[in-house]
């Protein structure tokens, strides 16, 4: 396995955030299946998906890859998960830059009632997030 997709996946047991600013090209590009403008750099990415770690992957998670493809600098990661009793299926797909960090995430879900809760529970992460983000 590819040492950056085995660190994705060390991220995804330890939410540890440190293993982020590794993974993470500054130049990255995070492709919401939410939000319409790609959102850009290291920060902005960090914190989707942090907020999307803690919708995803909470303490009752569920959450699991069902399939994996992997193409040298691509991967495409099949996810499913229930989310307040909806099922949520969707898919990561991740690119990385010669020096092996992410430069493209993008994240495609279904079904449309999937989508409608993940929006809801981003944007509810999102803020919580942020306001603990200006705390001291």
């Amino acid at each position: 396995m590819n040492a950056s997709l085995k660190n994705w996946h060390t991220f995804l047991d330890t939410k540890n955030p440190k293993i982020l600013d590794e993974l993470l090209a500054n130049e990255v590009i995070f492709y919401s299946p939410i939000v319409w403008a790609p959102q850009e750099g290291k920060q902005i990415t960090k914190l989707y998906l942090m907020a999307a770690l803690e919708v995803f992957g909470g303490e009752n998670s569920n959450f699991r890859y069902v399939n994996q493809v992997i193409d040298k600098k691509q991967f495409i990661l099949e996810f499913a998960t229930l989310i307040d009793g909806v099922t949520v299926n969707g898919v990561d797909m991740i690119e990385l830059n010669d020096g092996d960090k992410i430069i493209s995430f993008k994240v495609m879900i279904r079904p449309l009632k999937a989508i409608n809760k993940v929006h809801e529970k981003m944007e509810e992460m999102l803020e919580k997030l942020k306001h603990q983000k200006g705390k001291p």
